[in-house]
């Protein structure tokens, strides 16, 4: 037992049917620091946040200890909720159509008026919380008009503001817990959290962070427990511990960072021409894409190179024309059915929302867009849908390979590499992709990366937008950076680096801005 510990988690294991997601794992969170739980997809880190949370039952002889007190088991979420624990979760769970003050007041502790708000008074306790850590959020702002890092602070500060009206005794110090926080944040945005993250922390409160970016670990932990396969495998101080040996511990081998064999810059065969293209609000664009090209799309948020593969796909108005395969569809009047079948494939950002659906098995999601392929005479064949599924699922190492499992009970990584198989099995013509490894573990990524080259190398033409300047330099063969709702500049070659990727996107932003 450590003796500065807020939170002793101790043997706990956790197990669905026969497969364990815990085995007994054994850690401490000390008052005043940020600690981070790192690993793979599918490591347990997920499953141990549930189980503080109150949502999963760990099984007998585990136990949790707060504030030196040892918890009955199951956790209750409102007992939790008051000892001094909140929880910020991946997609934040913020309404946009209400405004900050609105949001803020749906969790607020210890309210002494329940049946009547004074909404002035609420705004102007905001106001003072938020400008405790510097920040000018208009409370009376909808949440949907404010900045996905504005959103975050909202959430945060929220779950801050819940610490401080429990009755936990504990001066308002508090646990918070923050569940993958940054996947929706580009890279300048980051670090804006975690400056807030560490003011947090000078209150006295303790912060426990889930990520899968090692760097971001590096840059704002002062401890990490890494995961693997339900075990907790080591502690590290973040401070004496490299990248290199923060991803041999989390993979239990080395494993290098997949590098492509870049097109040439000029020459190879058109496979992709879009004329004219435009939402009626931005002056119109062309572009193309090369066979087998990797073409990665970019800028800052709110430049409007994130409605590209939609406007593509049918799935938002567009006017302008696309050529592939020597057929032109004109953009004002294609579908989303229209697009598949001339052999173009989308795959959404929203993994759960618009890309899969969580409650369908794996066999069920994978082979929704083959189903004609599948057909007997009184109906589907199952017997092949599942052999189907269990193949794909073998080819791109999704893990538990069941393919009876719901989607949504697998990893984030591993729902995504359902998804990709879901698409790359129908050999489109045009791939077009929004934020492919948002949430995803580095190893996972460097097999997602393989499978989409795999694809580019057979001839398919792959369309990528993202803020993830990582993902776009390791994969790319040229970037289009965007502002203001067109091109702006072109990265090629050897000129394509996070750094330059970094620059072009602000030089761009600045010089639209002076114009």
């Amino acid at each position: 037992m450590d003796d500065n510990a807020v939170l002793s988690m101790n043997k706990i294991r956790m197990r669905f049917g026969s497969h364990y997601a815990l085995k007994g794992v054994t850690l401490s969170v000390r008052r005043g620091e940020v600690f981070g739980l790192l690993g793979q997809n599918g490591s347990g880190k997920s499953t141990l946040i549930k189980v503080l949370a109150g949502f999963h039952q760990p099984e007998e002889g585990s136990e949790v200890v707060l504030w030196g007190q040892t918890m009955p088991l199951p956790l209750d979420p409102m007992e939790i909720k008051t000892r001094g624990v909140a929880f910020v979760h991946q997609h934040l769970a913020l309404v946009p159509s209400l405004t900050v003050v609105e949001n803020m007041r749906v969790t607020a502790a210890g309210q002494k008026s329940p049946w009547m708000i004074r909404w002035k008074a609420e705004a102007a306790a905001i106001s003072a919380l938020f400008g405790e850590f510097s920040l000018t959020i208009d409370p009376f702002a909808t949440v949907a008009s404010l900045s996905p890092v504005e959103r975050a602070f909202v959430a945060i500060l929220r779950a801050f503001a819940d610490l401080r009206a429990s009755d936990a005794g504990h001066g308002g110090e508090g646990i918070l817990v923050l569940d993958e926080p940054t996947p929706f944040l580009p890279a300048q945005d980051v670090e804006r959290l975690f400056a807030l993250i560490r003011s947090i922390v000078r209150t006295g409160a303790s912060v426990i962070i889930v990520t899968h970016d090692i760097d971001e670990v590096r840059a704002i932990t002062d401890r990490v427990a890494v995961l693997r396969d339900g075990e907790l495998i080591d502690i590290l101080d973040t401070r004496n511990a490299g990248r290199q040996s923060i991803l041999d511990t989390i993979v239990g081998t080395r494993i290098d960072a997949f590098a492509k064999q870049r097109l040439p810059t000029h020459g190879g065969t058109q496979a992709v021409r879009v004329d004219g293209l435009t939402d009626g609000k931005t002056a119109p664009f062309d572009f193309d894409i090369r066979e087998g090209e990797i073409l990665g799309v970019t800028g800052l948020i709110g430049s409007g190179f994130a409605a590209l593969p939609y406007l593509l796909y049918g799935a938002l108005p567009a006017k302008g024309a696309i050529t592939l395969a020597g057929r032109t569809l004109p953009l004002s009047g294609i579908t989303p059915l229209a697009a598949q079948k001339a052999g173009i494939a989308l795959l959404p950002g929203d993994r759960l929302g618009a890309a899969g659906i969580a409650s369908l098995s794996v066999t069920d999601n994978i082979t929704l867009p083959v189903l004609d392929t599948l057909l007997k005479p009184y109906g589907l064949d199952r017997a092949a849908m599942r052999r189907e599924a269990g193949r794909l699922g073998q080819l791109h190492d999704v893990r538990p390979a069941d393919p009876a499992l719901p989607l949504g009970a697998l990893s984030g990584g591993n729902q995504q590499k359902v998804l990709l198989a879901k698409w790359l099995q129908t050999e489109p013509k045009l791939l077009l992709l929004d934020e492919p490894t948002q949430g995803v573990d580095f190893a996972a990524r460097q097999q997602i990366f393989k499978a989409l080259d795999t694809a580019a190398a057979a001839g398919t033409a792959i369309l990528c937008a993202s803020t993830d300047n990582e993902q776009l330099e390791q994969i790319c063969d040229r970037i289009i950076v965007f502002s203001r709702g067109r091109p702006v500049a072109e990265l090629k070659g050897s000129a394509i680096t996070r750094k330059a990727i970094t620059e072009a996107c602000f030089h761009s932003h600045h010089a639209e801005a002076a114009q």
